[in-house]
């Protein structure tokens, strides 16, 4: 349930911030980076995310003293560059992120699913490598509302059509396969 509202707070997290700046100062916004930064790292006992939780501590603590915005709208960047990290280390140390997903519903998955899983994985290492490239130009040139709008609506909008488009393309492979 943890990861439940820590998953909601992160997708709500630009909103949040956007809606905040007409009421709050950032070094007040930083707040609740630094609490999720906390939330994450009790969420979780792997590196990564205690990484993830490290730096997002540090933007909110850049922040908190210098009270400036730009290190709170860093936090999707480091968020894709997190999820990237993810999933190129389980291309060079199998089994692939999305291989270990497809084992949850089909144990003993055959070599082209292998190769499938691996390849699917490389494409969302290229979604969140462009995803954290937009979300950088985002936040350094872009109004708070673009930004707001981008990293809290439209980047779910791609995630959900990269996961539709891949099922599509996987209901085929199927079919050619049996």
């Amino acid at each position: 349930m943890r990861l439940v509202w820590l998953g909601l707070l992160t997708i709500l997290y630009p909103f949040l911030v956007y809606f905040g700046l007409g009421h709050f100062e950032p070094r007040w916004l930083a707040l609740l980076l630094a609490l999720m930064a906390v939330a994450r790292a009790f969420a979780t006992r792997e590196k990564v995310w205690l990484v993830a939780a490290a730096g997002g501590m540090l933007l909110a603590l850049m922040t908190f003293s210098a009270n400036q915005l730009l290190p709170l709208k860093l936090y999707p960047v480091l968020v894709n560059a997190v999820m990237l990290a993810v999933f190129l280390t389980s291309l060079w140390h199998p089994p692939s992120v999305i291989e270990r997903m497809a084992r949850l519903r089909e144990p003993d998955l055959p070599a082209s699913g292998i190769a499938y899983t691996r390849r699917v994985t490389q494409v969302w290492c290229v979604f969140f490598l462009i995803n954290g490239t937009l979300a950088l130009i985002t936040a350094l040139w872009a109004s708070d509302a673009i930004w707001a709008l981008y990293n809290g609506l439209i980047t779910y909008g791609l995630m959900g059509l990269l996961f539709a488009g891949e099922w599509l393309v996987r209901q085929r492979v199927l079919k050619r396969v049996e």
